[in-house]
């Protein structure tokens, strides 16, 4: 993965006003989706070669209770008693751009954003190609996978609950429960990826259906691999649904 001068010209992390950490994610290329043989694939995650011309910042954990609360003034999560620092939940992607939209208002215009999809699955790799960040996936359902279990909750180790954020082992690049715990909303539009390599996507330019990322403690082990892809009504809210926020520099 490439590595611009002008990466080493930025801070590698901050922390915002109400506690948000976030790490830079370099500009760079990776292949988006799965090898045909890669346990748990679905077919819509056709291999593509796809490249990020600008860095950008990626929270560190999904958004939770506490940062929810201390912006939007109540708290909406199925799962209040896990506390403030467990992610928010059973918000929808209309009620995640309120959010953004409260947040910039208080800390600065078009600052913070939802990720693409080729965003969030790029920061979720870290540099990996295997199913899950450090390695490969051994189980489909709900089974034991010691891989999975480092870095996430799902099915098989959650309890069938959620879980405060950063309990588990970070990716390479710092990030923590990409695998598992809540899905998360990206900015895009679903639909088929494109044939060839692709730079800088934002997805199809209108739609019915979001894309959802990353597994959650609900669903089975497949579901938590990088490359897998969901989908909801931009309406819709259910409790193992959540995201995480990504900053753009100011020159990005």
């Amino acid at each position: 993965m490439e590595e611009p001068n002008s990466v080493r010209q930025m801070a590698a992390e901050f922390t915002n006003e109400l506690g948000m950490k976030f790490v830079l994610m370099p500009a760079g290329t990776f292949l988006m989706g799965s090898p045909l043989n890669e346990t748990g694939r679905d077919s819509d995650e056709k291999r593509h070669k796809v490249t990020l011309t600008r860095p950008f910042y990626m929270q560190t954990t999904e958004v939770t209770q506490g940062q929810w609360q201390a912006v939007m003034g109540v708290n909406p999560s199925h799962f209040r008693g896990c506390g403030e620092t467990c992610p928010v939940e059973s918000v929808s992607w209309h009620d995640a751009q309120r959010f953004i939209y409260r947040l910039n208002a208080m800390t600065g215009p078009n600052t913070y954003r939802l990720p693409t999809e080729a965003e969030w699955e790029y920061a979720a790799r870290s540099g990996s190609q295997t199913a899950l960040s450090n390695g490969k996936l051994t189980v489909t359902g709900c089974d034991h996978d010691a891989k999975l279990d480092r870095i996430g909750w799902y099915c098989g180790n959650s309890g069938h609950k959620t879980h405060p954020v950063a309990q588990k082992q970070p990716n390479s690049w710092g990030l923590y429960d990409m695998h598992g715990n809540v899905w998360e909303w990206c900015q895009d539009w679903y639909g088929d990826y494109p044939s060839g390599s692709v730079t800088d996507p934002q997805g199809p330019p209108s739609g019915l259906i979001r894309v959802n990322r990353g597994g959650s403690w609900w669903w089975f082990a497949r579901f938590c691999r990088s490359a897998n892809r969901i989908r909801y009504m931009p309406f819709d809210r259910t409790e193992d649904t959540g995201f995480r926020l990504v900053m753009t520099p100011q020159n990005g």
